[in-house]
């Protein structure tokens, strides 16, 4: 079946069809590197690098450009520097590396492009000045103001009019604005923050305008999708349609919306035990201590078990029941370790799903259902069955960005040499045991497992383990 999307202007699931199939375009707006990022910050990447393996079994790996864009110019970034005493582009340079490293640990594939802020300086003021051209721009005091009443349609892809958007914002009221609702392009720095020359003077941009621009540079436009967070909705992403379409003079057609994105993705928040996350509150995790404690697939399931529109909690359930899942997957790979899997495709049932819209929560479905036929086909001793089961099981699990491990260290989890050479003798001493009916040994060989937090699990074809997590 055609992969379908929720495109959230049209407020539909549609057929994605790109402008040119031998050139698919997406953009996801990327960090800005301040600090680490919390688990929210997370869903995004995680989302979206499933759409982006999709379309690139479809139209071929070579066929999709994916840029996530790096935002290193920001007024956080320009505080934790002053605090810090260090230079902003070390702060920024630190931040993105933790970034990057944590992305790699959920199996998030790097984007084709990963466009900077300070990279795209030129490419900003012109198109600011080519905004300002067509009217839908003025200067006032050193900055530079998108003029809202200029685009007319502006407010289509939040589907609210301007006096709920103002009233739902923190509309910055200063003097030099035409109206409390125009938003900022280019502003003057401060004596201790990063400027850039300019027709209207030493500054720096707007956040909007950078990703306008930076999308207009690399991809071209229209791109053909356009992805972030539910929150960005208004006003950044509504803000960046009014600037990439009143560039190029577009701002009376009534879709002028389509000369910048022709579809728009959003995925749902994330609260944290029901909660929003707030430093207030206390309950800001951060993706990077998530990272260091278990294993990145196991995030990685969890940002995915719900629908990607749909509102994620996050809680300790959420993560055990994610782990328990993963170790019942790799668990049937294990067992048919023997076997060679066959073939590279995923099943039909698996296209179904993941092609409507990102079911990731119905392709997980056909995961178990796969590893219970390997079970199942394991037992009766048909290899035939195993070995197309498992190349399934394979290729679904690449395109989700799981099951990438090996199976047998995955069970094991991170331990040491010497606590796996103690537990491999004391499973063959359990077997032994068991074999002869020595029931009191089998016991004491069980407690003895039990105190070194292994958790032992049974099958056809004997014994794996793993260390509880």
């Amino acid at each position: 079946m055609p992969l379908t999307i929720h495109d959230t202007l049209h407020r539909e699931k549609r057929v994605f069809t790109p402008r040119d199939p031998e050139r698919v375009t997406l953009y996801v707006c990327g960090p800005t590197v301040y600090d680490y990022a919390h688990i929210g910050n997370a869903r995004p990447p995680v989302v979206f690098d499933v759409l982006v393996r999709l379309l690139r079994r479809t139209y071929g790996a070579d066929k999709v450009i994916y840029a996530r864009n790096v935002t290193d110019v920001d007024d956080k970034i320009n505080q934790k520097a002053a605090r810090e005493g260090t230079p902003i582009g070390d702060v920024t340079a630190r931040y993105e590396a933790a970034y990057l490293d944590d992305m790699s640990r959920l199996n998030v594939s790097p984007p084709d492009l990963a466009p900077h802020v300070t990279d795209h300086m030129d490419a900003i003021v012109k198109q600011i000045g080519a905004i300002m051209d067509q009217g839908c721009a003025y200067a006032a005091e050193g900055h530079v103001l998108f003029d809202v009443s200029s685009y007319e349609t502006y407010g289509r892809l939040s589907g609210r009019n301007l006096d709920d958007m103002i009233a739902g914002a923190r509309v910055e009221v200063a003097p030099y604005k035409k109206n409390p609702h125009d938003f900022v392009l280019w502003k003057p720095s401060k004596a201790d923050e990063p400027s850039w020359p300019s027709p209207w003077g030493e500054g720096r941009p707007g956040w909007h305008i950078e990703c306008s621009a930076m999308i207009e540079e690399t991809l071209g436009l229209p791109i053909d999708i356009h992805g972030g967070g539910i929150d960005l909705v208004f006003p950044h992403h509504e803000n960046e349609i009014a600037q990439g379409v009143c560039a190029h003079g577009h701002a009376h057609e009534p879709d002028a919306h389509a000369q910048y994105s022709r579809y728009w993705m959003h995925n749902g928040f994330l609260t944290v035990d029901a909660e929003k996350m707030s430093k207030s509150i206390g309950n800001v995790l951060l993706l990077h201590d998530l990272v260091q404690n278990m294993p990145g697939e196991v995030v990685r399931w969890a940002l995915l078990s719900a629908h990607y529109r749909q509102p994620l909690d996050w809680n300790q359930a959420l993560l055990d029941q994610s782990r328990k899942a993963l170790d019942r997957l790799y668990g049937a790979l294990h067992r048919a370790a023997a076997v060679e899997a066959n073939g590279d495709e995923p099943p039909e049932e698996f296209l179904k799903a993941i092609e409507d819209d990102i079911n990731t929560p119905g392709a997980m479905a056909t995961l178990f259902a796969l590893s219970s036929e390997i079970e199942r086909a394991m037992t009766a001793g048909d290899h035939g069955v195993v070995a197309r089961a498992k190349g399934e099981l394979i290729a679904a699990g690449a395109i989700l960005g799981v099951l990438q491990a090996n199976p047998a260290e995955w069970l094991e989890g991170e331990v040491s040499d010497d606590l796996r050479v103690e537990v491999e003798g004391l499973l063959e001493q359990r077997a032994a045991a068991r074999a002869a009916k020595d029931w009191p040994e089998a016991d004491r060989i069980r407690d003895r497992l039990n105190a070194l937090n292994v958790v032992v699990m049974d099958g056809p074809q004997g014994a794996t383990w793993r260390v509880k997590g």
